[in-house]
């Protein structure tokens, strides 16, 4: 049955390409082309645009220096419970510490500096995420 449709479907086909005549174009049908070519719109480049633009880096980097600044002259530094139960005595003996023997960083600050580790780690997860999106083909 269904090369009974398709026979018939080709011999109508055939029967209406014998009976259609040939069309040619118009005697301006490349000028014609040509202008409407001319006339589209050129395509645009992906232009890069930051997440975060110039001002928000900067007012980024004056609150890290600021909060850098008060952290470290600004607090009295302890030293942690859980901290003192730990054996560092490997690493004291050590030449290059006691040159560094004066400073001292208080708990604030190493809950900072590890939370911007941290804190980047994750923006790169993030940014890798949303550049495969973007340029995905």
């Amino acid at each position: 049955m269904k090369a009974n449709e398709d026979k018939n479907l080709d011999l109508f086909t055939k029967k209406i390409m014998k009976q259609a005549s040939i069309e040619s174009p118009s005697f301006d049908f490349t000028d014609v082309v040509m202008s409407q070519v001319n006339a589209l719109k050129e395509s645009k480049a992906i232009v890069y645009k930051p997440l975060i633009s110039k001002t928000s880096w900067l007012f980024i980097l004056i609150a890290v220096v600021t909060l850098t600044t008060y952290l470290v002259f600004g607090i009295e530094s302890k030293t942690p419970e859980w901290l003192s139960t730990l054996d560092f005595s490997i690493i004291s003996n050590n030449k290059m510490v006691d040159a560094f023997s004066g400073l001292s960083f208080s708990n604030t600050l190493v809950y900072a500096v590890a939370f911007f580790g941290l804190m980047f780690f994750v923006q790169i997860t993030f940014l890798k995420q949303n550049f495969d999106k973007h340029f995905e083909v």
